[in-house]
């Protein structure tokens, strides 16, 4: 019969512990860069004491959306301060806006910068996040986001790309990394052509930077996204969506 006395003592201890899982808060953080571009980023985290590491998501061209901020909530609930980044201050209405709004800030990679590191400053002031382990993430846009961030010296733990644009005006700039890069990739990606990839991965190795880049065959630009295939070159491929969220989840146990 002693047992079955620990049997119910454990379930007992499973469910009180259960019942005492930190709650999921979130909110609209309203912030400035330097520019005055006012922007309105996502935030989630569990609410408990003590710091814990932060992520930065980025947004593809379309700016902030439910999808966005529905990865800051599955990240938060996996222990992690998870703020996801308004680049642009806004959110295109359609792609040919999302193409203009992206387009101006490839194009100008110090406001790009600047605007990066005011998402930076906010997460790792705020009083939950460790701000000695902060890593970035981006999608499509995001990417090149998420890589001039890491350029520009900020103290990074990690870089992740999902489908990102890998082109840099100042390739001697990548001196600049702090931590891991890890570059998830469509391998028949039109929009990312071979060229930029071999420059990237040039660059990668004359800065010495830590980059692992993986290659999904057959899937192309935005594969992460349930909803791409509106814009030539874009497609959403289940397996590699999987398999680079298995590497990307292995990635942050290895730099925290």
């Amino acid at each position: 019969m002693l047992w079955k006395l620990f049997a119910v003592i454990g379930v007992s201890m499973l469910i009180s512990a259960n019942s005492m899982a930190a709650e999921i808060k979130s909110r609209i953080v309203t912030y400035k860069s330097s520019d005055g571009t006012i922007m309105h980023g996502f935030v989630a985290y569990e609410d408990k004491p003590g710091k814990r590491p932060g992520i930065l998501i980025v947004h593809d061209w379309m700016g902030i959306t439910e999808f966005n901020k529905n990865k800051a909530l599955q990240l938060a609930k996996e222990g992690y301060v998870a703020f996801a980044v308004d680049v642009y201050g806004k959110s295109a209405a359609s792609p040919e806006e999302a193409k203009d709004l992206s387009s101006q800030y490839k194009n100008d990679r110090p406001k790009l910068r600047e605007h990066m590191n005011a998402a930076y400053k906010q997460l790792v002031d705020m009083q939950e996040t460790d701000p000695l382990k902060i890593v970035v993430m981006g999608y499509c846009f995001g990417g090149t986001a998420a890589l001039e961030l890491a350029r520009s010296g900020a103290k990074l733990a990690g870089t992740v790309t999902f489908h990102g644009g890998l082109s840099n005006p100042v390739p001697d700039s990548a001196k600049n990394i702090n931590g891991k890069v890890l570059v998830l990739h469509g391998a028949d990606d039109p929009l990312v052509p071979p060229s930029e990839v071999e420059a990237f991965k040039k660059e990668m190795k004359e800065a010495k930077v830590d980059m692992k880049f993986i290659a999904y065959p057959g899937a192309v630009h935005a594969f992460t996204n349930p909803n791409a295939g509106k814009v030539k070159g874009t497609a959403y491929n289940e397996v590699a969506d999987k398999a680079s969220w298995k590497e990307f989840e292995k990635f942050m146990k290895e730099v925290f």
